[in-house]
C-alpha cells in the first residue's frame, strides 16, 4: 500500500471533502432543534412542532439504510472514489434546495411536504458518505496506522459541523430575531453550492483505494451482492449493528436534542448551545486522532467498551450540568459527553470496521450494519427524547436512564466481536468463485 508514515495524502484530501459535505448534514440538525418548528410546522403546541420538526430530522436518517446499501453495493463494484462524488452531489443539491423552500405560510402543507422529500434525499447521500471516506482513508493506510487513519474522517465530520453552527450562530446573532425567521436562516443553506464546489475539487485528488484496485472478488447483481455480504458477515454484522449505538447516542443526543432542551426547558439563549457545538467540535481536531492512536495502541475493542461505559455513566451528570443555566457548565457538559465519550467510540468504531469485513464486500457490510443501526437510535433518539421529557413535565431523567442502557447494550455487543489491532494483517480479499 502506498502510504505516507502515519497520515496517507488520501486521508488528508478525503477528510477535507467530508468536512464540507458534512456540513449539509449537521445544518440541518440545527435547524430542526431552532428553527424549522416556527416556520415548517406552526402550530398551538410548543411540544407539537418540536416533535414534528425532530421527525423530519429522523425521516433522513431511516432514508441513510437505503442509500448506504445501494451506494456501498455499487462501491464495492465501481471503487469508493466513484461513489464519495454521488454522495456529495446528492447532498449539496439538497441542502440548497432546502435554502431556496417556500415556508409554511407562502404554500402551506406543502412545504413539510417537500422539505420531507429533500430530507430523505439527503439521507440517501450521507448513507453512503462517512463509510466510503473512512474506508478509502484506512484502506490507504498501512496496517501499524490503519486505526489513527480510519478515525480522521470523523475530524472531518466535526470540522463540517463546526462550519455550519458557526455560520448558524453569526447569522442568527447578526440579524433581529423576526429576520433570522423570515429569511436569514436561508443563508447557510445557501453556501451549500459554493462549498460543495470546493469539496468537488479536493476530492478529484483522492486516489482509489489500492485493497479495493488489488481484490478480485467476481462481479455479482446488486441482489447477489447483498446476499453475500449477509453471508461472508454471519454475525458479526449484528455485532457491528450494536457496536454502532454509542457513537449514535453520543452524537445525536447531545448535538440535536439538547439544544432543544436548553432552549424549552432550562430557558438558556441559544447562543449558549450553539457555542458549547461548536467548542466541542473545534476539540475533535485533538480528541479523533488520539482515540484513533489508541485504538492502534490498545486495540479498537477496548476503547469502545471504555467510550460507551463512561457515557452510560455521566448521562446523568450532563443533564445535571445542563439544567444549571450556567454556560461554563453547559459547555463543560458538551465536551464530556459530545467530545471525550463520543470521540472515543466513533474513531474505534472506525478502525474496526475497516478490518472486520473482506474488502471486496467491505463497502456494503460497513453501510449496512453501520447505517439501519443510525436510522433507528440516531434519528430516533431526539424525537424519542423529546416525547420522554414531555411525559415528565419537562425532566430529563427518563431520557438519561434510556441513553445509559443503550451505551451498555453497545459495550456488551462489542465485547461479543474479534479484537482488532494495527499490526495485524487488515486486508482480507476472498477467493473467487
Amino acid at each position: 500500500m502506498t502510504t505516507s508514515p502515519r497520515l496517507s495524502r488520501a486521508t488528508l484530501a478525503s477528510t477535507a471533502g467530508t468536512a464540507l459535505e458534512w456540513y449539509d448534514f449537521a445544518l440541518y440538525g440545527t435547524a430542526s432543534a431552532l428553527v424549522f418548528a416556527h416556520v415548517f410546522f406552526p402550530s398551538g403546541s410548543e411540544l407539537a412542532a418540536t416533535l414534528a420538526s425532530l421527525g423530519t430530522f429522523a425521516v433522513g436518517f431511516l432514508a441513510r439504510p437505503v442509500g448506504g446499501v445501494i451506494i456501498g453495493l455499487l462501491g464495492d463494484r465501481v471503487g469508493r472514489r466513484q461513489m464519495l462524488f454521488v454522495t456529495l452531489l446528492l447532498m449539496a443539491a439538497a441542502s440548497t434546495a432546502i435554502g431556496l423552500l417556500p415556508t409554511y405560510g407562502a404554500i402551506g402543507v406543502w412545504a413539510p411536504v417537500l422539505l420531507v422529500m429533500l430530507r430523505v434525499l439527503q439521507g440517501v447521500g450521507a448513507g453512503g458518505e462517512y463509510a466510503g471516506a473512512m474506508l478509502l482513508s484506512a484502506e490507504h493506510a498501512v496496517d501499524a496506522h490503519r486505526g489513527l487513519n480510519a478515525s480522521i474522517p470523523s475530524v472531518g465530520n466535526a470540522l463540517g459541523s463546526l462550519i455550519a453552527t458557526g455560520i448558524f450562530y453569526l447569522t442568527a446573532a447578526a440579524l433581529p430575531q423576526e429576520q433570522f425567521l423570515d429569511w436569514g436562516w436561508r443563508i447557510p443553506f445557501l453556501l451549500s453550492a459554493v462549498l460543495a464546489v470546493a469539496a468537488f475539487v479536493i476530492r478529484l485528488r483522492v486516489a482509489e483505494s489500492p485493497e479495493f484496485r488489488a481484490s478480485e472478488g467476481p462481479q455479482r447483481s446488486g441482489g447477489d451482492q447483498l446476499v453475500e455480504v449477509v453471508r461472508r458477515g454471519g454475525r458479526r454484522i449484528p455485532l457491528a449493528m450494536l457496536m454502532s449505538i454509542a457513537p449514535n447516542v453520543l452524537s445525536y443526543l447531545p448535538s440535536v436534542y439538547a439544544l432543544t432542551y436548553l432552549a424549552n426547558q432550562v430557558g438558556a439563549p441559544e447562543s449558549v448551545g450553539l457555542l458549547g457545538l461548536m467548542i466541542a467540535n473545534l476539540l475533535k481536531v485533538v480528541t479523533v486522532p488520539t482515540a484513533g492512536w489508541l485504538s492502534d495502541r490498545f486495540g479498537g475493542r477496548r476503547i469502545m467498551i471504555i467510550g460507551s461505559l463512561a457515557g452510560a455513566v455521566l448521562f446523568f451528570p450532563f443533564f445535571l450540568l445542563l439544567d444549571t443555566g450556567i454556560p461554563l457548565l453547559i459547555w463543560i457538559a458538551f465536551v464530556m459527553i459530545f467530545t471525550l465519550c463520543c470521540d472515543m467510540t466513533l474513531a474505534s468504531q472506525a478502525m474496526m470496521l475497516s478490518s472486520l469485513f473482506d474488502v471486496d464486500v467491505r463497502y456494503g457490510s460497513v453501510t449496512f450494519s453501520r447505517e439501519i443501526t443510525g436510522a433507528v437510535v440516531g434519528g430516533g433518539i431526539p424525537f424519542v427524547a423529546a416525547a420522554l421529557t414531555g411525559v415528565l413535565d419537562g425532566r430529563p431523567w427518563l431520557v438519561a436512564l434510556l441513553c445509559s442502557v443503550l451505551c451498555v447494550v453497545c459495550a456488551l455487543g462489542t465485547r461479543a466481536l474479534p479484537e482488532v489491532r494495527s499490526g495485524e494483517k487488515a486486508t482480507r480479499v476472498a477467493s473467487a468463485g
